[in-house]
């Protein structure tokens, strides 16, 4: 019998949602998306420790052994990046997803000027710019950026995208991919109206989704739509047939263990729409991203989330060139880590609080109580802690 995954690859593009490289080889995606916090957790595992010190060498011979860590590890930033994303290419057939530094995110310039840095690291491997999307979060500014780098052949994946304002922009724009976060949107829903639970079809998330394709298809945008960030099965089995879907590792194991058939949800053919064409300036956008708490407050906390990230990546990037380049070990970031996210001080990190991605607060949750203590922490990160000096 057919399971739900090879029903949802006939009708959707199944992307893995992941930094491991070995779940990337398990599940076969066409594409595959990564960001700083999916990053961090690929660098937990030992097996990966090899790309980590690449990039670092790397990023030293270029900038010169005199220059300060932080610069070297400004500069492994980009390198790490792009060589996970060359790793994952030799797998898959399609497309890299690669972020922008989300503390760019309201810098228009800053972030087209590392946008051409990736993709020219990237060429550099090897690796022709048509087989990367940048990913850029969906400001303004970020909007306004993809533009310009699209005209000049650069392709990109908006990413952060809660709110209808944001969808219209980036199409207007003419990017090539736009990521909806479905499941941080429930978590908005849910954490307003008490409701723990919501039908498949009634899911906020769902629902945002639903509405930006039939938008998109009815008036025959170009911009391809990638649901990100899912909860649950019924969420995905709801947008079957969206053009991509980017799923969790757990996600697509439950869908590939699941024998099932699966109804096509969205048809590009037949899209259903009551709304008239809106065009969006930055005057309406800001309004329009104002009216919208949920898209707002969401916005924010996923930067916020992914700087954080990019923070703490940094941290363990610092410590591990330390010990490549004989300097005293790190001993500080669990700690860093806990006092990032720890909001009220109980002493335990929420899903909640956690400003990071799903993806590294399951990594860390190996108890799957829902709540990380220092404990946790300190387990998950033990073995990037712990590598002696090479």
């Amino acid at each position: 019998m057919t399971t739900l995954l090879e029903h949802l690859s006939s009708m959707t593009i199944v992307v893995a949602d992941t930094g491991d490289l070995d779940a990337i080889r398990t599940f076969t995606p066409r594409d595959a998306t990564t960001n700083p916090s999916l990053i961090l957790a690929a660098a937990q595992i030992p097996k990966y420790q090899g790309l980590i010190d690449q990039a670092l060498r790397l990023s030293r011979e270029r900038i010169g052994k005199d220059v300060a860590v932080e610069e070297v590890v400004n500069e492994a930033l980009d390198e790490i990046c792009v060589i996970f994303g060359s790793e994952i290419l030799k797998i898959i057939p399609g497309r890299v997803s690669t972020e922008v530094d989300a503390r760019l995110s309201y810098d228009k310039e800053g972030t087209i000027e590392k946008a051409r840095k990736l993709i020219s690291l990237y060429e550099e491997l090897g690796v022709p710019k048509d087989r990367v999307l940048i990913k850029i979060a969906s400001t303004w500014q970020g909007i306004k950026a993809a533009e310009v780098l699209e005209k000049e052949g650069i392709h990109c994946n908006l990413t952060l995208l809660f709110g209808f304002a944001q969808a219209v922009a980036c199409a207007e724009a003419e990017v090539k991919l736009i990521s909806p976060f479905v499941g941080r949107i429930l978590d908005w829903h849910k954490a307003k109206t008490g409701k723990e639970y919501y039908l498949g079809n009634e899911d906020p998330g769902v629902i945002s989704v639903t509405r930006i394709f039939n938008y998109y298809k009815a008036y025959e945008y170009k911009t391809e739509i990638m649901g990100a960030s899912f909860r649950n099965v019924d969420e995905i089995i709801e947008l079957a047939g969206c053009d991509l879907l980017t799923i969790s590792p757990k996600l697509l194991d439950k869908l590939s263990n699941t024998n099932a058939n699966l109804e096509m949800k969205l048809d590009p053919s037949n899209p259903t729409t009551n709304e008239g064409r809106l065009h969006v300036d930055e005057l309406l956008f800001n309004k329009m991203m104002l009216d919208d708490q949920m898209a707002s407050e969401k916005l924010d906390e996923g930067i916020r989330g992914f700087s954080k990230a990019i923070e703490n990546l940094e941290s363990q990037l610092a410590h591990r060139l330390a010990v490549i380049e004989g300097g005293a070990a790190f001993s500080h970031v669990v700690n860093e880590i806990f006092m990032l996210n720890d909001l009220d001080g109980d002493g335990c990190i929420t899903r909640e609080e956690w400003l990071g991605s799903d993806a590294v607060f399951d990594a860390l949750d190996n108890d799957h109580d829902g709540r990380l203590i220092q404990e946790d922490i300190t387990s998950g990160l033990g073995a990037a802690l712990s590598i002696s000096k090479v």
